[in-house]
């Protein structure tokens, strides 16, 4: 008895697993992210004179903390603290 062409498919879980494999990373490949910053975005991401003087303010305190003669008010302190938890 000779059985000729029974059109069944190879089938081989290795390579079928392969393939798929292949495929995603060739999906994932050609997908890119793309991100637009508009004018908005960008003028507000520019240095404001606020950020330049709270700069300046910071290395200050970091001079006085450094030379070891900053200073805090205890009641001034006590103030803020208390003016910002009672909001």
């Amino acid at each position: 008895m000779k059985i000729n062409n029974v059109n069944l498919p190879i089938v081989n879980p290795y390579k079928a697993n392969e393939s798929t494999i292949q495929k995603a990373k060739q999906h994932v490949n050609t997908q890119t992210d793309k991100i637009e910053i508009s004018s908005k975005a960008k003028q507000l991401s520019e240095t404001s004179s606020f950020t330049i003087e709270r700069n300046d303010r910071i290395q200050d305190i970091q001079a006085q903390i450094e030379a070891g003669t900053y200073k805090v008010d205890a009641r001034e302190l006590a103030g803020n603290l208390a003016a910002y938890f009672n909001k």
